[in-house]
Order: C-alpha cells, then sequence, then structure tokens
C-alpha cells in the first residue's frame, strides 16, 4: 500500500516538474527562435535595400563553407550590407535566366546557378534551402520585367538552435535523473510519518484487542461455571461472580484509559489552562500516597522547592505525577527506595521522580511511552497495569508544550523527568 502510494506521489510530482520544464524550455526556445528570425530578417532587408542601390561587385580572397571565393576588389558606393553576413545576390530576366551577380564574394559560376534553380523552384517570394551543407534564406524582389534575389547564409543561426534543443534535451533528461532520485527520497520521507502512524495504529489495535481478550475470557468461562451450576446458591457462586466483577472492573478502567487518550487527542486546543502553584500539587499526590508506600515497606524521599508555578491544567499535571509515582512505587523492589523532586531549572520547573529496581535496558527507554508498550509483559500484569500509564502522561505532559524523559541504569535505578514551563 505504502509503496503505490509513494509510486504515484513520485509519478504525479515528475509529471507536474516535467510539465513546468518543458513549458520552460518550449517558451525560452520560441522566444529564441523569434529572435533569430527577426535578426535574419533585418540582415535580409539590409542587403536588399544596400544591393538596390547598385553597389559594385566586391570581396576579399578566401573561402565560404567549402567554396572556393576569388576576390574582385572593394565594393564602391553606398551603405555597407551586415559585414557578419554572408550573402550574394542574383538578377533574372523575365525568363528566369542569370544575367547579373554580385557579392561580397566571387563565388564559382556553378554555385550562383545552383542557388538561382533551388529558389525558383520553391515558387516563393521567400524561402529556405540547403545547400553544400548550408542552410540559405532568400527573398525576391520583383523589380521592371525581372527579378532581384537576394541570398543570406543563416547556418550559423540555425545550428544555434539546434544546439539549442540538443542542450534543452540534455539537460532535460538530467534534470528528469536528478528529480526522480530527489523526490524518491523525498517521497520515502514524506510518507514515512503515514506509515509510522498506520504501524502505530495496528499496533495499538492488535494490542488493545489482546488486553480485552483476556477478561472476556475469564468473564465467558466463570458465566459457563455459574450457568453449570444454576441450582447452587449465590452465596455458593459468590467465588465466579467475583472473578466476573475483577475483570469487568479491569476492562472498565482500560476502557476508560483508552476514552481518555482519545479525548485528549481531539480537544488539545480547546483545554483551559492557567497559572498554578506546582509545589503545592506534588505535596498534595504525596500525601495521598504516603499510606501505600508504609505498607509496602519502601523508604520515600522528597525534595519539593515551594512555591513553583507552572503554566497548564492542574488536574491534569496532577494526573501525570500521580501515574509516575505509582508507577515508581509498583516497580521498586523490595526494601528499595522512591525519592521526588520538584526544582526550578532556568525559567522552568523540573518535577523527577525516581525509584530502585531491575530498571529499564537501553533499548526500551525509546519506547516505554508507546501504548501499550511494556517491558515486562508478565510483571506488568501482575502489577495490573495495561502498559497505558505513561502513554498518557506523555499526552498530557505534549499538550502543555513540555518534555517527559526516563534515564535508568540496569539493576539499580530508574528516574523519569518532567520539564514545564
Amino acid at each position: 500500500m505504502f509503496t503505490k502510494l509513494r509510486n504515484r506521489f513520485l509519478i504525479l510530482n515528475l509529471t507536474t516538474i516535467s510539465v513546468m520544464m518543458l513549458i520552460a524550455f518550449a517558451t525560452i526556445y520560441v522566444i529564441m527562435y523569434l529572435n533569430v528570425k527577426n535578426d535574419i530578417n533585418m540582415d535580409l532587408h539590409r542587403i536588399a535595400d544596400y544591393q538596390q542601390k547598385g553597389p559594385g561587385d566586391a570581396g576579399h580572397p578566401g573561402s565560404v563553407n567549402g567554396i572556393p571565393l576569388i576576390g574582385n576588389g572593394p565594393m564602391q558606393g553606398g551603405n555597407q550590407p551586415p559585414e557578419r553576413s554572408i550573402s550574394f545576390t542574383v538578377t533574372t530576366d523575365s525568363t528566369g535566366k542569370l544575367i547579373d551577380k554580385q557579392s561580397k564574394f566571387t563565388m564559382d559560376e556553378e554555385f550562383y546557378t545552383a542557388a538561382l534553380k533551388e529558389a525558383l523552384s520553391i515558387g516563393k517570394d521567400i524561402g529556405r534551402f540547403t545547400l553544400d551543407d548550408s542552410r540559405w534564406i532568400f527573398t525576391v524582389k520583383h523589380v521592371g520585367g525581372g527579378e532581384i534575389i537576394v541570398f543570406l547564409d543563416i547556418t550559423a543561426q540555425q545550428k544555434i538552435l539546434t544546439n539549442l534543443i540538443y542542450t534543452f534535451t540534455a539537460v532535460g533528461l538530467l534534470m528528469l535523473i536528478i528529480l526522480y532520485f530527489t523526490s524518491r527520497f523525498f517521497a520515502n520521507r514524506s510518507i514515512a510519518p503515514v506509515r509510522e502512524a498506520f504501524d502505530k495504529q495496528k499496533q495499538f489495535i492488535a494490542d488493545a484487542s489482546h488486553e480485552l481478550k483476556t477478561p472476556l475470557t475469564i468473564i465467558n468461562t466463570n458465566a459457563d461455571v455459574l450457568l453449570s451450576n444454576s441450582d447452587d446458591t449465590i452465596r455458593n457462586q459468590a467465588k465466579w461472580l467475583q472473578y466476573i466483577k475483577s475483570e469487568t472492573e479491569r476492562m472498565t478502567r482500560l476502557t476508560n484509559d483508552l476514552l481518555y487518550l482519545t479525548e485528549m487527542d481531539d480537544t488539545r486546543t480547546s483545554m483551559i489552562h492557567s497559572r498554578f502553584n506546582m509545589s503545592d500539587a506534588v505535596e498534595n499526590i504525596i500525601l495521598t500516597m504516603e499510606a501505600v508506600i508504609f505498607e509496602k515497606h519502601i523508604s520515600f524521599e522528597y525534595d519539593i522547592e515551594p512555591d513553583l508555578t507552572v503554566q497548564g491544567n492542574s488536574e491534569q499535571l496532577m494526573q501525570v505525577v500521580m501515574i509516575l509515582l505509582d508507577n515508581a512505587v509498583k516497580y521498586t523492589n523490595p526494601k528499595g527506595s522512591v525519592a521526588v523532586t520538584l526544582k526550578k531549572q532556568n525559567t522552568d520547573v523540573l518535577l523527577g521522580v525516581s525509584n530502585t529496581g531491575d530498571g529499564i535496558a537501553a533499548e526500551h527507554l525509546t519506547r516505554i511511552f508507546d501504548r501499550f508498550y511494556r517491558t515486562d509483559n508478565s510483571r506488568a500484569r501482575k502489577q495490573g497495569g495495561y502498559g497505558l500509564g505513561l502513554a498518557i502522561a506523555k499526552s498530557i505532559v505534549d499538550q502543555h508544550k513540555g518534555k517527559i524523559y526516563a534515564k535508568s541504569v540496569a539493576g539499580e535505578s530508574t528516574s523519569f523527568y518532567v520539564l514545564l514551563s
């Protein structure tokens, strides 16, 4: 599923960029083509206007595109045609016969005749043709009973446009290759959170189903026992009823925790926050837990700085303290110790809850805040936990834009820290 999603995203991205590149390259080419065409037409008309003034033949020795040229001396009179252009003019009579020629260069007679033949075969007043591997453009001026035909070599301009197409093609292919791998990289990164959320949802559903399956099985089994002894008294069946009630209560706690997590996810922006005394809140939680700590014969220490205030929802943050302290008491080794600290750290308030015990392995520290995640399923079930307490604590802290994290030394101790502002 995610491969298809990535491929669709990749195809959409490449298609969009390809169309944009094609439009950009086509626009540049059209603009370039029109500019070259205008320059050619301007040169052609300048030459035609110059030749109509009646200049004499002129040129200098050399060759053009492999055609031997013979110099006849400097041109006489009139303004000079564009020096960067290779051009010549032929004059014909009414039958199309060559009667005169004018050029900066004197070319072979056969070349003039061949050029004239190509121009006449096109049958238009302006056109293009290829002769001796050179591209030429011509224009026809009708004068009297004959014609004056001006020829201009446009090989260089044509090569510029051709090279431009090749360059655009090469650059376009190179960019598509680069964009493909770049888009694939970012497509994978883009769907990574979706994949992670989907995997977490699947794991959440599987874990919730597993947690509900056990009490439902126990309830069903005990109900069968009751039905099989329908004539017995309630007093005699009290044990089975107590099992049913116990498992029902466990299911109730589980569903309440799940609903609480869901409600928190849906009402992140609607919670009412105010500034309250965090020191008093922590001390109140400690007072409620002292009896439990005393019964378990656990050493307990606390260090609370007075009058430390934080911005948030007091009931929710007290629940975080309760979860962490209850968690510490549950997993403290016999005759172990629990310590609670609340101190000011720069402009923030740092809550710490530590306990001695088996600790948490390093590979579990990054996942202990996931829903239903437990490092030791058998021990957690014995303690009556579902793996939701720390997930609830993290959701509350995240809602308050705080930070919660854990440190542990395997076989020695575990510490949880909450940083609030």
